[in-house]
Order: structure tokens, then sequence, then C-alpha cells
């Protein structure tokens, strides 16, 4: 019996992983081609390693090498020498900054806000840099900047997340003020989106994309709000769309991304995330979903033995892009076509319909376990203090109940 060791690179998560490990413990030998497959799981250890040695691994989940330089070396030397399939590629996680998505979705046609990249207020600590910059750095006007991208905008770190350093500026006042706060960090300013209809996170797991209503002024328990339906047909195929094209287009398989929404128009505004929220607490009630999904693509990518895409192809991508004689509509159509062929989105259709029949009902009678219901407990334990704890245990099996129930429903709708 063939047999694929799947590792999880992790940092201090701990919800994701147990219910990883309990839905795979569930679902046991996954069969494709007249062959069982066993997909066993180890956790990875952070280690001195020879360039040289082999590793066990057949697929990876990384979430910890986008800032941890030892293991994201680890898994640069893994899938040039051994092939080994990474979630995500960290070949591209400089692309992970802001900066770089946002340059490939203008260069695509997508509606991104005016954006502006302007110098860090303190400088590198480099011997060369006052020398240099006398040279050739060139004065600006902060103030002409922020009047020509308009008031309200944006101050966002080139590469930042979770929202820190993320400042909402309504003047030249206090666009200076907070520039000065700055300090060394580089900076975007973003023309802001008002009165907007809806933010939108997306979560994409391979070929398959949640999007979901989020409020970002809310707790983070509170953010994503379980709101069905709230985008027409037309717009939710267009964020999905986007959010598969900017994944194709870079090579990542496990990536969130924000998009506000103002009346029909989708504008994106966060596209780069290397480890995505996947957290028990924030996700509550699409928790249950992204653990069946990443298992679901991971299982696909192990037992068809999915070649590693290390390097970017963006050729076919721009071309589309440059062609003045497509409109905005038909560019989306034709990448929603590349981002299907990258993703192999027929072929992991027919995988989940022969070799994982049974995923969705595992899932949810995972989701009423006694196993999971401890999950739920010792994460609210870990997440909020004592004297909330029984409030947010109820508020939780809650959320998954509903989940469960909903999804009881939608299959008793698909049996009629």
């Amino acid at each position: 019996m063939p047999n694929h060791l799947i590792g999880l690179l992790l940092g201090t998560e701990e919800d994701w992983p147990r219910a990883f490990e309990l839905l795979a413990e569930r679902v046991g030998p996954v069969r494709s081609g007249g062959e069982s497959h066993e997909l066993p799981l180890q956790r990875i250890v952070n280690e001195p390693f020879s360039l040289r040695a082999k590793p066990r691994y057949a697929l990876v989940i990384d979430r910890l090498a986008w800032w941890y330089h030892l293991p994201r070396e680890w898994l640069k030397k893994i899938a040039l020498m051994d092939d080994v399939y990474l979630l995500n590629n960290p070949f591209t996680f400089q692309s992970m900054e802001k900066h770089s998505a946002y340059c490939a979705m203008l260069r695509l046609g997508l509606k991104v806000p005016e954006t502006w990249m302007v110098p860090h207020k303190l400088p590198p600590a480099n011997e060369r840099f006052e020398e240099t910059a006398a040279r050739y750095n060139a004065a600006f006007d902060l103030g002409e900047i922020g009047a020509s991208i308009g008031y309200p905008l944006y101050m966002k770190p080139f590469d930042g997340g979770q929202w820190v350093g993320v400042t909402r500026i309504g003047s030249e006042f206090e666009l200076r003020r907070r520039y000065d706060e700055s300090g060394e960090r580089l900076m975007h300013l973003q023309s802001a989106v008002e009165d907007y209809d809806v933010f939108v996170r997306s979560l994409s797991i391979g070929p398959a994309t949640m999007s979901m209503w989020y409020d970002p002024a809310r707790p983070l328990h509170d953010r994503y709000q379980v709101r069905h339906d709230f985008l027409d047909s037309a717009l939710g195929r267009e964020i999905v769309t986007i959010a598969q094209l900017v994944d194709a287009f870079f090579r990542w398989e496990l990536n969130s991304c924000e998009v506000i929404v103002r009346g029909s128009e989708a504008h994106p505004i966060d596209y780069a995330n290397a480890s995505p929220d996947l957290s028990l607490i924030s996700l509550h009630y699409y928790f249950p979903w992204a653990i069946r999904e990443l298992f679901a693509w991971t299982a696909f990518c192990t037992v068809t033995r999915r070649v590693m895409r290390i390097f970017q192809d963006h050729r076919r991508y721009v071309e589309i892009g440059d062609d003045p004689e497509l409109t905005y509509e038909e560019k989306l159509e034709r990448y929603r076509a590349l981002s299907d062929d990258y993703f192999q989105a027929d072929a992991y259709r027919a995988f989940r319909e022969e070799s994982l029949p049974a995923l969705d009902e595992t899932m949810v009678e995972l989701a009423e376990s006694p196993d999971f219901d401890e999950l739920v407990v010792s994460t609210v334990q870990g997440s909020f203090p004592s004297n909330e704890h029984d409030e947010f245990v109820a508020h939780y099996r809650g959320l998954i109940a509903a989940w469960a129930t909903d999804q009881h429903t939608a299959a008793g709708s698909a049996a009629r």
C-alpha cells in the first residue's frame, strides 16, 4: 500500500492541526487508481540538515517559514532537490508583500484603488545610506501626494498583515503626523473606497474558495459574519475568479484575500497572506469547511503525485492583461481558464467524487463528535479569560452545530 507522509510545519497554533489530524484518522486510507493510499501525518521539528539528506515527506503544509528562516531554507531544499509538494511556495514569499500583489493585479487589469509607495521616514541602519541618499534620493512633498490620492486614504505597511500599522487618514495634517510615526516601516498610501456595501474576505485552498462577509471593526472572534448569498452570482463569481487568479499567478495554494464591494464593482485591497487565518476562534462556523477542504486538496496532491511548480509562468497572464481588445469580463473568463488549468479543477473534482465520496459526511460526523467538542473547549480555554469560558464554549458549540445542521439540510436537498 503506497504511503505518503504529510508534514505539518507549525508555529503556536493547535486548533486546526488537531482538527486536521482527527479528520485524517476518520478518513483513513484513500483509494485511487485501484490502490489504497496511506496518508499519515507528522508534526515537523526544526533541526540541522544536510543538503543531501532525503526527506520522508511527500507533502508539507507550511505555517511557519514566512517568518522563520531555518524552515524556509529547508523547504526550498526539499522542493528543488527532492520534489516535495509544498503549501505554500517559499520561492514567492517575497511576493507575499502587498506591494507585489498590487503590482500584479494592476498589470492584470483589476480594480485596485489608487496606491502609492513612499520612502520610510527613518533611514535603514546602513552606513552607506546617507551618502547614497544625498546623491540620489529626490525631495518630495507628502502633502501633494496625499492630495493627488484624495482623502480619506489609508496608510499601510507594504508587507504587513493582521491590520498592524494600518491607519485611516482624513487630512494632510493627519497624514504628516502618521508618516512621522511610521519610523522605519515602508508604507503604501491607498485611496479609501468609501460608502462600500460589503467587505469580503475569501479563504482559498487549492481550487476551493469561500467568500465570507467580514467586519474588521468587530472583535476578532466576531469578524466573520455568518451570512449566505450576500453577493449576487456575477459578483460572487468575479471575487472567486480574482482569488483563484492571484493564487495561480503566484503559485499560492493556501491564501486569503480581501475585496471591498461598492455597487457592482469589486476592489481588491489585499491578496497576499502567506499564513492565512485558519483559527477556530475567528473562522468558527466556517472552520469545518476549511479543515475539510485542506484535507481534500492535500490528499489530491499527494495521491495523484501532483508536480510542484516552483516558478511563475506569468507571461500567459500578462498577455491577457495587456490585450486592449479584451473587456474586463473577457479577461476574467480567460484568467478563470488559466487558474482552472493550474489547479487541475476538473481532475480535482473527479478525484473527490471517486476517492473521497464520503468526506463531507465524515467532516460533519467529526464536527458533531465528542472529540471535536473537546477541541472547542480546549481552544476556548486557551483563548479567553476564565470568567468567559462558559459563554464562549456555548457560543462556538452553537456555531459548529449550525454548520452541521446546514450540511445535513444541504445533503437532504441534494438527495431529493
